[in-house]
């Protein structure tokens, strides 16, 4: 199942069936004194994230000051509730992605992007270093329609910088409005915090992004 994944997204009549149970229950955050699943606050903003293994992107967004809840789970795809290991058959058409709930007065769309751009590398398609398949692929997906454009704005700004600093790659993150997220088996939530010397395979490209400080606009 883990051997000669397809590296393309499936169509969704193609996908696997899924369930319509959904495979987390309620849960506390090991990080937040929250639930994982807590709605998100007025005043505040979510994305969703898909920069390869959740679980170093995960780690990653909570040691961020002013994101206020991590999570992670799929997104992108066809395949209600699906599993880990259906998600990892790349039959499903999902990514594996963070839910990131933030404080736009702390850190504002922008800086998040930055941490995404920076952590991971956007120019490799359907994998990141050695780990490949369709849910290492990058990814935002945003719920805001004002966050799509200023997430494409993000993307051609990181690409001028790549092509700056020599690197000639096209990123290839997907970009779109979220639709579905579906939350990772409770093992998966906050691994790393779990797992201390559990695996991270998150490099980036070694390329800052221009934009993004962290101060929020308004501030």
């Amino acid at each position: 199942m883990f051997t000669r994944k397809p590296l393309t997204v499936p169509e969704a009549a193609s996908a696997l069936p899924g369930r319509d149970t959904p495979l987390l229950g309620a849960e506390r955050h090991t990080i937040y004194p929250r639930d994982i699943q807590a709605p998100c606050p007025e005043g505040f903003e979510e994305v969703w994230l898909g920069l390869g293994c959740f679980w170093g992107a995960e780690r990653k967004f909570w040691q961020t000051q002013g994101v206020w809840l991590t999570a992670v789970g799929y997104a992108g795809g066809s395949t209600p509730n699906p599993t880990y290991r259906e998600v990892c058959s790349g039959q499903t058409g999902h990514t594996e992605a963070v839910r990131v709930v933030y404080d736009p007065k702390v850190i504002d769309l922008d800086g998040i992007l930055k941490v995404f751009w920076e952590t991971h590398n956007p120019t490799q398609g359907m994998r990141q270093g050695n780990d490949v398949g369709t849910q290492y692929r990058s990814a935002i997906y945003t719920l805001e329609p004002t966050h799509l454009d200023r997430a494409q704005a993000s993307r051609d700004a990181y690409q001028s910088a790549l092509m700056r600093a020599g690197h000639e790659a096209k990123i290839t993150t997907e970009i779109a409005p979220a639709a579905a997220f579906y939350y990772a088996e409770a093992d998966h939530q906050q691994y790393l915090d779990k797992n201390p010397n559990g695996y991270c395979g998150l490099g980036g490209t070694g390329v800052a992004c221009p934009i993004g400080l962290g101060a929020a606009r308004s501030a």
